[in-house]
């Protein structure tokens, strides 16, 4: 199961477009991926710019070394020589062949100007995250293609709901993340010495040659104080204050961490599309397990503390749907939504047809009836375009209340197509 969602993604980009780049944090599998795909369905010349030989090659003399790779090539941690980037192109502007060139890269070339401007309609982007729970589990997820089916209540099929886990099963997959790495040490404190060295390596390394950056100490700092402010509101100045850094500092060393894939921020949703662009974002980190390590916090204590669990499992189930998004046949945006008197709902997705769905989550094994005003409130505004609500929550039951608001046990995120019931309720 792992990586074939993304794997048929990419064989479909290479089919029809010259450049394909597969991008990511660090560790995620890319260059299992690519390997991968090498050795069947895309015969291909690999070379990484991990090797410091090809790396030195690469940069002293990018016209060349891409003229000497005849028939497809795979360039693996392109980001490290961006000098290539215009080398590509004029190779792929002399012959505009599909499949021509499979890249990977460690960095959001989009967030790097000199990078983005490069291959413009030439290439196109998938990004690899770390290992979604369907993944892990083996199974196939398809929830985001059911929260938008016309049918979602009617389709119900027979059979027990299932439970999400105990609170303390909920906490060890979300300490445990989806790095592959992590996830193949046996002992939590065997994944907490990875995640330090992890961080330690990837803003060293990664974050360093995307930008010389004066005080790189600041850094680790910094992230320890957003992981204290995950699933909450992006305040820039609120920040600010807290780092003692100034804002044009804090927005530069910002966008690097998004640049690394470390952030994955949820912009804010609103009727009008020009109101997007100004509202604040939530702040999220692209895995929970590296989000635990920068907390200092384990299993018992997550499990513990109502607000800390409540905090993660929200960051958790935004990043997989994240995921889910990118192989879904709806293929919808994220976003939050927040009315000024306080209403919310923490996912809000929109369909390329302007249909929306939204997704609350609580770390709760109950849900009332007033857990539902912030997608009640999406409801009114939003009008025939609301598909369906959705809580996310800890229980074992998957309730109806009312028409297209449900409350669902949190493992429906990574259950099976066939295990998918709705019991009705009559009171609300």
């Amino acid at each position: 199961m792992f990586q074939r969602n993304l794997r048929s993604q990419v064989m479909a980009a290479l089919a029809d477009t010259p450049v394909v780049l597969v991008n990511g944090v660090r560790q995620a599998g890319k260059s299992t991926l690519v390997q991968a795909l090498a050795e069947r369905e895309y015969p291909a010349r690999y070379v990484t710019f991990d090797d410091a030989t090809v790396l030195s090659a690469a940069r002293q003399d990018p016209a060349g070394f891409i003229g000497g790779l005849s028939g497809p090539a795979i360039i693996d941690e392109v980001q490290l020589a961006p000098e290539v980037f215009a080398a590509i192109k004029l190779s792929v502007d002399r012959d505009r062949r599909p499949g021509r060139f499979l890249l990977t890269g460690s960095a959001n070339i989009l967030l790097l100007p000199r990078l983005s401007e490069s291959l413009a309609g030439r290439m196109e982007m998938l990004t690899l995250w770390p290992m979604s729970q369907g993944e892990i589990e083996g199974v196939e997820e398809t929830f985001i293609d059911r929260l938008f089916a016309t049918d979602f209540s009617l389709s119900a099929v027979r059979g027990a709901a299932r439970h999400s886990g105990t609170r303390a099963e909920l906490a060890s997959r979300l300490v445990r993340g989806g790095y592959p790495e992590a996830l193949g040490r046996d002992t939590e404190d065997r994944r907490r010495s990875w995640f330090g060295s992890y961080i330690t390596t990837i803003l060293q390394r990664d974050v360093r040659d995307m930008a010389n950056i004066e005080g790189l100490t600041d850094l680790p700092r910094l992230l320890k104080l957003l992981a204290s402010r995950t699933a909450s509101l992006h305040n820039l100045a609120d920040i600010s204050r807290g780092m003692d850094m100034p804002q044009t500092t804090l927005r530069r060393y910002m966008t690097l961490l998004e640049a690394a894939f470390l952030l994955a921020p949820l912009p804010a949703w609103s009727a009008n599309l020009g109101k997007r662009l100004v509202k604040a974002p939530k702040l999220a980190f692209s895995d929970t397990g590296l989000l635990a390590y920068l907390l200092g916090a384990n299993e018992e204590r997550i499990a513990a503390d109502a607000s800390l669990i409540g905090h993660i499992l929200e960051n958790f189930v935004g990043m997989e749907l994240r995921k889910h998004a990118s192989w879904s046949r709806t293929k919808p945006q994220l976003f939050h939504f927040r009315t000024q008197a306080g209403q919310e709902v923490d996912v809000v997705l929109e369909d390329a047809a302007g249909h929306l769905a939204g997704v609350e989550v609580k770390a709760g094994a109950s849900v009332s009836g007033s857990d539902f005003k912030g997608l009640r409130a999406l409801r009114e505004i939003t009008g025939d375009r609301f598909r369906r609500g959705v809580i996310l929550y800890a229980g074992a039951e998957a309730v109806a209340f009312g028409k297209d608001l449900f409350a669902l046990p949190i493992a429906h995120l990574w259950q099976s197509r066939n295990a998918f019931s709705v019991r009705p309720r009559t009171t609300h």
